[in-house]
């Protein structure tokens, strides 16, 4: 007979305990062992420390007063204080207790108190590696051995002096990470954004998993708002088709090679997340005109856009997912009746990714293989 719950005091199930896909996805995180973005460059000064946080791990973003960036655990060896509660002194962080100060790889440089009689111990905290790129802060909260291996995501038009205008978002959302893939992949939900117009008409064309990537593409009509289509050249641009991709951890669209976005998710644990989105555009039109915007021009008209039409838009996304999220606390034993595959191509992903990084820690590390047992030692003998 199957089990009932009371879902009115009865939480969703954890990773380990989910019966079906959606109650596995909704509480999963995202393998650690990748880049992400945490913060906007310009936003932490020389002097300055910032809290972020990674799946349930609280991290001390700061930057030296040599302008270097570090990340290092938020717990003070001595007696556990964040250290963002602290201050930044020169290339150190102090704790805002005893004052012992961290260097960028997290190793107690200092103790400013007598040891007693002691010599300096030999502490420090976990150290994480840091890149700044496209203006954003990258962290890598995983194995610090595996980031070199770790590619950050490649966006050539954001790079260089023909880079295509753009002005990155940053929210952050009372909703599972994976609600939010699902929201901006899956376009079924014109219906929210019927004020805005940013697509409709959605025909789903393909949908293939290759590897730990999603390809999805839509016939749809994009651009087609009374304000925003004014600025879209659609003689030129075929705005009647977009490529989309869950390139796990992150997520990009592409309309003709000339209006993109990236999606960059940060987990802070099963019901918040932080998301940097960067729509860029290769060019936009003077209203009623064929005639281009000047590239100089371009930040402005972005800056106004993202303030009047973008930001409004993705409000409604952030209402829809929080409201999907206190609806699934209430009733996440509900049938499932989803049906656009593609939103189940995410979900498999994300919930693959994680069982297999969760398999990682269990199994012994190459070093250990090296080591031999007792038992084959006394064999050996």
């Amino acid at each position: 007979m199957a089990l009932r719950y009371d879902t009115a005091t009865t939480p969703p199930p954890s990773f380990a305990e989910g019966g079906n896909m959606r109650q596995k996805v909704r509480a999963t995180g995202l393998d650690p062992n990748y880049w992400y973005a945490v913060e906007f460059a310009h936003r932490i000064q020389p002097g300055q420390v910032l809290e972020v946080v990674f799946w349930k791990r609280s991290i001390a973003l700061f930057r030296a007063s040599n302008g270097e960036l570090h990340a290092i655990e938020n717990r003070c060896a001595h007696r556990q204080l964040k250290l963002t509660l602290g201050s930044v002194e020169g290339c150190r962080l102090v704790c805002l207790y005893h004052g012992w100060s961290y260097d960028g790889e997290g190793r107690v440089a200092a103790i400013p108190h007598p040891l007693f009689g002691k010599t300096m111990p030999e502490l420090r905290v976990a150290s994480f590696p840091v890149r700044v790129r496209y203006g954003l802060v990258w962290l890598f909260p995983g194995d610090p051995a595996l980031a070199e291996g770790r590619a950050l995501p490649e966006i050539p038009e954001l790079e260089g002096p023909g880079r295509w205008a753009c002005r990155p978002l940053s929210f952050t959302w009372s909703a599972h990470h994976s609600m939010i893939i699902d929201n901006v992949s899956d376009f079924t939900h014109a219906h929210l954004h019927r004020k805005y117009r940013p697509f409709g008409d959605a025909r789903l064309l393909r949908c293939e998993t290759v590897g730990d990537n999603v390809h999805v593409s839509y016939d749809t009509e994009v651009g087609r708002g009374r304000i925003s289509g004014l600025f879209v050249d659609h003689r030129r641009i075929d705005t009647n088709h977009m490529e989309l991709c869950y390139q796990y951890p992150y997520q990009w669209s592409n309309t003709d090679d000339a209006i993109k976005h990236w999606l960059f998710v940060l987990p802070i644990d099963e019901h918040r997340t932080r998301m940097f989105f960067l729509f860029y555009f290769k060019s936009f039109q003077i209203p009623f005109t064929r005639i281009p915007i000047p590239r100089g021009a371009m930040d402005w008209v972005l800056r106004i856009a993202n303030r009047w039409l973008i930001a409004p838009l993705l409000d409604q996304d952030r209402s829809a997912v929080e409201a999907e999220q206190n609806a699934y606390a209430q009733h996440w034993t509900a049938p499932i009746a989803e049906l656009n595959p593609a939103v189940r191509a995410f979900q498999e992903v994300t919930v693959r990714k994680w069982q297999a990084y969760l398999d990682s820690l269990d199994a012994p590390s190459d070093a250990a293989r090296r080591v031999p047992s007792p038992s084959a030692s006394s064999q050996a003998k």
